[in-house]
């Protein structure tokens, strides 16, 4: 591991066949007000012109970028190269379509010397089109004070990669960021959650979400294929297991919004014709309720019809009756993961 320069910021970025987007973001990171800084490319085995891409825009600055061509990979595992070479005292993770604001270092590093107790800096991330104008309102809930990653990160990934600024010492307590081909950045949160780790809301915009129509490593129509499932299952897995590191029990709302998530998942994969899975997810399901909710109606009778005619086709009637009984438009709402997660904010 290498030793921690003080004051510097770490920007890692990890990119795939994304030339002009990632120069963007590099140029979002030399704009910064705050020096002095690394940035650390990590480029996951581009098949087209992106390496080079990079190499120009290190020959363009003052030695304050790096390259590591890495053989295709993953999100996270490219992320885990780039930790690995950071010297910085403080790391920026930062996905190659998105964009830093100018002040962000400058902000979040005084936030973070101002509060010694705590480690992590986030801000307001906007959600933004290009060519619109710059967002005014916060995306998701970075504009809300939460002392901790946990409860609120079971309800939702409540804030973007790009948000928050870390002490180094938290990514190295954390640990690998692993090979998980979805979720791995909630995942990641999760184990910095799990630590306890004391967050300090910077009350500015300091990062942009990009929202484009260049390639996307997940499809829409993929998200119910029997692997993108069973890769779900093992990020649900590990979350609650993070949140029970946290101390998050099963009469929190928050983890009963949980259990319904993997009660759902496990009917997906009963579908999906993946019984064993969807057995376990079940498990899970009802140990994040707790034994009351866990001997509800809903649990009983899906055991009693996966006793009948067997998981299969168990998960296949249930599709059937959610579609017949859903209806377009605000009327579905209650029915989405989502539904209700602002009123457990209040």
């Amino acid at each position: 591991m290498l030793a921690a320069v003080p004051g510097l910021v770490s920007t890692v970025i990890p990119v795939r066949n994304r030339p002009r987007m990632v120069r963007e973001a590099i140029a979002s990171v030399l704009a910064q007000t705050y020096r002095p800084i690394e940035i650390i490319v990590c480029d996951d085995g581009s098949t087209d012109n992106t390496a080079e891409a990079v190499e120009e825009a290190a020959r363009e600055c003052s030695g304050e970028m790096r390259l590591l061509r890495l053989t295709h990979r993953g999100q996270g595992p490219a992320r885990e190269a780039g930790r690995l070479a950071a010297r910085g005292e403080f790391i920026q993770y930062l996905d190659s379509d998105d964009l830093l604001r100018p002040r962000k270092f400058e902000i979040q590093v005084a936030a973070l010397r101002e509060h010694p107790d705590c480690g992590v800096a986030y801000g307001f991330a906007g959600l933004w089109r290009e060519g619109a104008p710059l967002p005014t309102t916060p995306h998701k809930w970075t504009g809300h004070t939460l002392p901790t990653l946990f409860p609120w990160l079971l309800v939702d990934r409540w804030w973007t990669t790009v948000s928050p600024l870390y002490r180094r010492t938290v990514c190295d307590a954390v640990g690998p960021w692993l090979d998980l081909r979805m979720s791995e950045d909630w995942e990641y949160d999760g184990r910095v959650g799990a630590l306890g780790t004391r967050l300090v809301h910077c009350r500015e915009f300091v990062c942009d979400q990009r929202y484009h129509d260049e390639p996307r490593l997940i499809h829409p129509k993929d998200w119910l294929s029997p692997e993108r499932l069973l890769e779900r299952k093992r990020f649900l897995g590990l979350l609650l297991a993070h949140a029970r590191g946290a101390g998050v029990t099963p009469s929190a709302p928050e983890m009963e919004h949980f259990s319904r998530h993997l009660f759902l998942t496990a009917r997906q994969l009963a579908m999906a014709d993946q019984a064993d899975a969807a057995r376990e997810c079940l498990a899970w399901a009802k140990a994040a309720a707790g034994p009351e909710r866990a001997a509800s109606a809903d649990f009983r009778a899906w055991e009693l019809m996966v006793r009948i005619i067997g998981w299969r086709w168990t998960g296949r009637l249930a599709e059937l009756a959610s579609r017949m009984r859903r209806r377009s438009g605000s009327a579905t709402l209650p029915e989405s993961w989502m539904a209700g997660a602002e009123p457990l904010l209040r």
